[in-house]
């Protein structure tokens, strides 16, 4: 079950408290790709430049993710500095260059038009709606946004919603969207907008599943509508930059290696994605992503199945 992931492909610099680095390899796209590739075959559409070179791309495709459509082109690459001094569940973000980003128009090449499951990362909503309308097949798209486009492109943003089946955002990003500060009803109105469920990540805290009667086709919505899985507590969170984007990663891959959607498939992949959330903190970029092994993800979803259960 192949997803088709359209994003950015990036070049980060962040320091925490853990240390700091000028530029290691990042990107939404990136950090989902590299999650979701432990469970499925994983499609790339994204624009880089020049300093994107076979080092670079060897990481995605050491992970049998398919880059053909990563548009190479003259200039520099998207690039993002920030710090997690202050907080390491909120970036203060002191440079972006958008750089190649800025005119960046997602080309979907023919060998795609196949792809079953579709996640659009964050970019401008316009954009996503345009990848989502050459897809009308596909079985689930996925998405995410960020403030910006909440605050300064809403009504775009709103028709992206409507196609979503799920959206997959933060608390604040929760609140601002709905103008609810209570979480639960925050869900409720952002539910109503379109998106058939909806999973509020909330950092080293885990993440929280809102579903609605459309959650599942054929099948009733679980009960209660609510579901929270854990993430494990590190003993060293080195760089949360990759966290989100994992997670959406580690959730998306496992529903498609599953091949059906249903309530317990669901809470599963939830755990899959804190798995791969928690790993992604662990180290600098993608190197603690792109040097994991398959049997090391079930012993973390072990741990937190363990520390989840009641007897």
């Amino acid at each position: 079950m192949s997803i088709l992931v359209v994003g950015s492909v990036a070049f980060d610099g962040m320091e925490t408290p853990s240390g700091k680095r000028d530029r290691v390899l990042g990107g939404a796209a990136t950090h989902f790709a590299l999650a979701a590739s432990f469970f499925t075959p994983v499609r790339m559409i994204a624009v880089v430049g020049e300093d994107f070179g076979p080092a670079e791309e060897s990481v995605l495709t050491s992970r049998g993710i398919d880059t053909r459509g990563i548009e190479h082109v003259p200039g520099k690459s998207f690039f993002w500095r920030g710090a997690y001094l202050r907080d390491l569940n909120q970036a203060d973000t002191l440079l972006t260059e958008l750089n190649v980003f800025e005119s960046f128009a997602p080309k979907l090449p023919a060998a795609y038009t196949d792809s079953e499951y579709l996640f659009l990362a964050n970019i401008d909503p316009v954009l996503q709606e345009r990848v989502r309308a050459q897809l009308p097949g596909v079985r689930m798209v996925c998405g995410d946004t960020m403030n910006y486009w909440i605050s300064s492109h809403r009504d775009n943003l709103l028709r992206v919603l409507r196609g979503l089946d799920t959206l997959l955002i933060n608390d604040g990003e929760a609140r601002l969207l709905s103008g609810q500060a209570n979480l639960r009803r925050a869900a409720e109105a952002i539910l109503a907008l379109g998106p058939r469920s909806l999973i509020v990540k909330h950092g080293e805290y885990g993440a929280t599943a809102f579903f609605s009667e459309r959650s599942f086709a054929g099948a009733p919505a679980p009960h209660p509508v609510v579901f929270r899985a854990p993430t494990l507590p590190l003993a060293e969170v080195v760089d949360p930059t990759g966290a989100g984007d994992s997670f959406a990663g580690g959730f998306f891959g496992s529903l498609a290696e599953a091949g059906v959607v249903t309530p317990a498939t669901w809470k599963r992949a939830m755990f899959y994605g804190a798995a791969l959330g928690a790993f992604a903190c662990e180290r600098f970029g993608t190197e603690r992503v792109q040097s994991l092994t398959r049997e090391e993800i079930e012993a973390r979803v072990g741990e937190l199945r363990t520390l989840s259960h009641l007897e």
